[in-house]
């Protein structure tokens, strides 16, 4: 990486950076530009999809003025940043994916109830920072926005005709936010705002609500209403979100079939889990626009690690690999999918028993993951599943009706977690929604949730014997639940004994 350095007797010792000054530098780095292109731009398919996403958020909150950042740009040190994924509630209401800005913000302005955008009751602008002209110093001397060190931006006149939004430049945002702010009941216009994304936009709608006599209470209340709202529009997946983690789910499959490929590299190397990390990643990059999370690559033992992503163990044959992973594709849509397999391609008896009692599991929860059950049932039915298991081995120690009351829940020492919880653009998706359109909800059309039951047997776990002692087995399918039933998205990945043991054996060739 290049560092921008200046040296200047009038600088200070601590400013490294070497912008040139002179103006004959100046004129000449400003000229002999071809211009940048600023028309003919195509509608993108996401456009009407996220018009009607904000027109169902217009329609909740009526006279109000919504505010969701997408987020500034976050040092990872120094002077470089990570890469930037703008705010889920932001890039669903918006379309954007990887063609986004940081510091944008959508502002929800409030109009005439049903006159605003398709018949809505608001305006809804774009604000963020356009292409800076070539005749400007931040073209060539800004290193964390100009177009000489991170290339092109889009203008505002490009936005508007891809996305179907109204643009403004940032530096109108100040007084798009402030104008005619305060408490309704004084005549003023109320502010939502999506918290804790930009802390720059939280201190000036904080400095106005201030200004106003708006409470800290009601601030709260507001806040907290919109986030839950944004969070609970996302539920229900329309037709491209459905297409955008289908295509994410078949590039994490591919990701997964290099990893078999590069077993032998990772059984080599003294930190094999890595080796296993690294062939997934080059995938999500390669084919989207990253992971999703960080990948849990787990062998042996750390299988156990619900959460395991130091991944700095050995791959050895003989044990298991857990594998959770997903690539976030180019619209930041994400899957999240668990394999379990064995290093040298051939389970053991006692690896076949577990994994099966979690196959069977699986498979009882897909049975009511349809439309009118409840979300909650899914979990019930893997653990009704996994219960009677863990009786029949003799592991628990009170039968398994009594474990599944709710005094009871003893089988849950070797599966703390929840079966599933909902995907999109957020590994967790909407995971602000109310418990009610939650773990209580009634399944829809649209919903798409994982599905994953496991078993976890520690190393250091003295209830269980000791063949059982360092295995942990999680089987994880992205399910979209339709008028019919539900499709399993991630169904090219084999999930039986014997479909995984002829996969791994087919890509070894």
């Amino acid at each position: 990486m290049s560092e921008n350095t200046k040296k200047s007797t009038e600088a200070p010792e601590t400013d490294h950076r070497d912008t040139p000054k002179a103006s004959a530098f100046q004129e000449f780095i400003a000229s002999n530009w071809e211009p940048a292109a600023d028309d003919g731009y195509t509608r993108e398919r996401v456009a009407d999809f996220a018009a009607q996403r904000r027109k169902k958020i217009s329609q909740k909150f009526p006279g109000e003025r919504l505010v969701l950042p997408a987020g500034p740009l976050k040092v990872r040190s120094n002077d470089c940043d990570y890469r930037f994924r703008p705010h889920s509630a932001f890039a669903h209401q918006t379309g954007l994916g990887v063609d986004h800005e940081a510091d944008a913000v959508l502002v929800f302005e409030p109009v005439e109830e049903g006159t605003g955008d398709n018949g809505s009751n608001h305006e809804v602008t774009l604000y963020f920072r356009p292409l800076a002209g070539r005749d400007t110093t931040q073209f060539y001397a800004d290193a964390r926005y100009g177009e000489f060190w991170v290339g092109p931006r889009p203008t505002l006149k490009e936005f508007s005709e891809r996305y179907g939004v109204r643009t403004k430049d940032l530096s109108e945002l100040e007084v798009a936010i402030t104008k005619n702010a305060g408490a309704q009941d004084l005549g003023g216009v109320r502010i939502r705002l999506v918290r804790e994304v930009d802390p720059s936009i939280d201190a000036l709608v904080d400095t106005s609500r201030y200004n106003t006599g708006v409470a800290l209470e009601e601030s709260d209340k507001l806040d907290s209403e919109l986030t839950v709202a944004l969070s609970e529009a996302r539920l229900i997946k329309d037709e491209i979100e459905v297409e955008n983690l289908q295509r994410s789910v078949d590039m994490t499959v591919k990701g997964f079939e290099e990893v078999v490929r590069e077993l032998p590299k990772a059984v080599a190397h003294h930190r094999g889990e890595r080796v296993v990390e690294t062939a997934f990643f080059s995938v999500a990059r390669t084919d989207g626009n990253d992971l999703g999370y960080d990948t849990i690559a787990a062998c042996g033992n750390n299988a156990t690690i619900l959460h395991w992503i130091r991944n700095n163990g050995t791959v050895d044959e003989g044990k298991l690999l857990l594998l959770d992973a997903g690539v976030e594709d180019d619209t930041l849509y994400t899957a999240d999918v668990t394999r379990t397999f064995p290093v040298n391609g051939k389970f053991t008896e006692i690896q076949a028993k577990v994994y099966n009692a979690v196959l069977d599991a699986a498979d009882a929860a897909f049975k009511v993951a349809v439309p009118g059950r409840k979300f909650h049932e899914i979990h019930d039915a893997a653990m009704e599943v996994l219960a009677h298991r863990l009786e029949e081995w003799g592991l628990l120690p009170v039968s398994a009706e009594v474990s599944l009351t709710v005094e009871g829940g003893q089988h849950r020492r070797w599966m703390p977690h929840g079966t599933s919880h909902h995907l999109g653009l957020d590994v967790h998706d909407c995971a602000q929604a109310k418990a009610e359109l939650y773990t209580g909800a009634t399944l829809e059309p649209g919903m798409v949730f994982t599905i994953e039951p496991a078993l976890y047997f520690k190393d250091e776990d003295l209830s269980v014997p000791k063949e059982y002692r360092g295995i942990g087995i999680r089987l994880e399918d992205d399910v979209l639940c339709t008028e019919d039933g539900n499709v399993n998205l991630s169904a090219a990945l084999p999930r039986t004994v014997e479909e995984i043991e002829a996969w791994m054996a087919k890509l070894a060739r």
